[in-house]
Formats: C-alpha cells, structure tokens, sequence
C-alpha cells in the first residue's frame, strides 16, 4: 500500500476511533444515569472496538512515515489517548469501576478532538530525533502522561463524590469533623496518619460510583504507577539531551515544565507517604500536577519556543 494510502487509512481509522470511544461514552453515561446491564454491555464493547481501531491508526501512521508513530504532537496525543483508554480498560477490569467509563472516554474524546487542530501529515524525523532514545524516552512520557491522566480523572470524580457524600449525610459529617479535630487537630478530615494502612478499594455496585474514599485510593495508585514511569521519561530525556545537544540539562521550558511535574507528583506522594494526607488536600496537590502535565504538553510545545519545539512532542 502507497504511503498516501496509508495516510488516508490512518486518518479514516483515526475519525472511526473517535466515533466509537464518543458512542461507547455516551453508552457509559447512560448505564451510569440508568444502570441497565446491556448498556455496559455495548459500551464495553464499543470500548474495545475502538482500541483496536485506534491501534490500527497508529501502525498504519508509523507505516506512512517510515518511523515510530509519535514523532509529532497529534501522534504523541493519539498515542497517550489510546495508552489512557487501554488502562482504563485493565483498572476497570481489576475493581469494576465501569460508572467511571464516560469520564475517561470522554477525556480521550476531548483529546483526540484538539489533536485534529494540530494534525500534519506523516513525514521523516528531524536529524536530532533519529535517535534510539526516541522509542524509550517518548514512550516512558506517553505511558506517564497516560496514567497520570486516568488518575487525574479519578482524582476529579473522588471530588464530586466527595461533595455529594457530605451532602446526603449533612447531621452526621459535623460530628464526625467536631471529634476528629478534637482528637486530631485543624483539617483532620484530611488527615489520617502514616501509620495507618491503605484500605483496599471496595468494588461499588454495578452502574454507580465507588465510594469517595475508594476513588481517593484509585487515583493514588495510579499516580503510584505512574511516578516511577515519569521519573524514567525525565532521567532518559537527560542522557538523550547529553548525546544531542552535548548537556544533561539545561532549564529549556519541556525540561523545566516535566520537572516541575514531577515535583508536584513527588510532594504529593510525599504527603500521603509521611504526614498521611488524604482526601481534598491531597486531590488539590494531584490536579495541580495534571494542570503542570498539561501546560507542559500544550502551552510549551505551542506557545513557548524552545529545544524541544521542532518536535511538537
């Protein structure tokens, strides 16, 4: 197949993909406003009809070009959008949070939408990119951003679960709050002690949102997973920078942004790990490391000039 072709398979496949996460999302909102089994069911299905469309779209790309499908900033958010809905899929699997689905779809929907803003055709790689380091740093980053984004996902749900908890329960949450600051001190409601074990995630029933305090686990063990992911993705772009451009580091804006990413990452695990945060303060430490994640990906590669612009990566 001519590499035009091959092209145009992509893109087909690529707005096939985004039909079927848009469908399998409304499928999961459905199932979560209405609970009906055959509605998971089909949105699932759809759900995995649309990974195996997205892979297709992004082998037939890298066919195209002649390379590894992430050389350019639509192929790196395709990419991370079907690393995202992926792990979704095995979390869902492993503790059933299937009420969580439209949001996670939805989010690759909303990214792979703004990829179609900033779509070029496949083409070679700059000079400095034809590097082996390409297909281990880009794909550690991928991978990070990936979870980091299911647990910004889980983190935002653990917020609305939160607030709708205190709500249906508003004699009960004052008490609770006058006797942990008592025995704990100011903001006790977020504070548990580092001692203090993590429960396991208690699988909600089918159609409904696990329990606050289970969202607040879920998101900290994919940011769990994903830290490390990240640290490799920031220590390989290092010893990638020495070879290209003869440094390690040098504060240009995608080293700076990844760092303070990881920082923000760092300091939350921090948290949790030593003075035993929980619940709100921590979410807040957890969305302002995806909002870093974020203008790392968009704002610096779009806005900010630097090393790393040619590569829209």
């Amino acid at each position: 197949m001519a590499d035009d072709a091959l092209t145009r398979f992509s893109n087909l496949t690529f707005g096939i993909t985004l039909a079927l996460y848009l469908a399998a999302a409304v499928a999961s909102f459905h199932h979560l406003a209405f609970h009906r089994g055959r509605v998971l069911g089909a949105a699932r299905a759809l759900a995995f009809t649309g990974v195996a469309v997205h892979l297709t779209s992004i082998v037939t790309r890298g066919l195209a070009a002649g390379r590894v499908p992430w050389g350019n900033m639509y192929e790196y958010v395709s990419a991370v959008s079907f690393l995202l809905v992926m792990a979704y899929l095995v979390v869902e699997r492993r503790w059933r949070v299937d009420a969580a689905g439209g949001f996670v779809l939805a989010t690759a929907v909303t990214a792979m939408g703004a990829a179609t803003l900033i779509y070029v055709p496949p083409g070679p790689l700059v000079p400095a990119l034809n590097s082996y380091w390409l297909r281990i740093h880009v794909v550690m980053a991928m991978l990070g951003s990936a979870l980091f984004t299911l647990g910004f996902v889980f983190t935002s749900l653990y917020l609305w679960q939160d607030r709708r908890e205190r709500r249906s329960a508003p004699t009960a949450a004052p008490a609770r709050q006058a006797a942990l600051v008592g025995a704990r001190g100011d903001h006790a409601e977020d504070h548990v002690p580092a001692e203090e074990p993590e429960a396991p995630v208690q699988p909600p029933r089918r159609g409904r949102l696990p329990a606050a305090a289970s969202l607040d686990r879920l998101a900290y063990r994919t940011i769990v997973f994903a830290f490390p992911i990240w640290t490799l993705a920031v220590i390989f772009g290092a010893i990638w920078a020495e070879e290209a451009w003869g440094r390690y580091w040098g504060w240009d804006p995608k080293e700076t942004w990844s760092f303070i990413t990881w920082t923000i990452f760092a300091a939350y695990l921090h948290a949790r790990a030593t003075v035993g945060w929980r619940g709100r303060r921590a979410a807040v430490l957890a969305l302002a490391g995806f909002a870093a994640l974020a203008f790392n990906l968009y704002a610096v590669n779009l806005v900010i000039a630097g090393l790393h612009s040619y590569a829209g990566v």
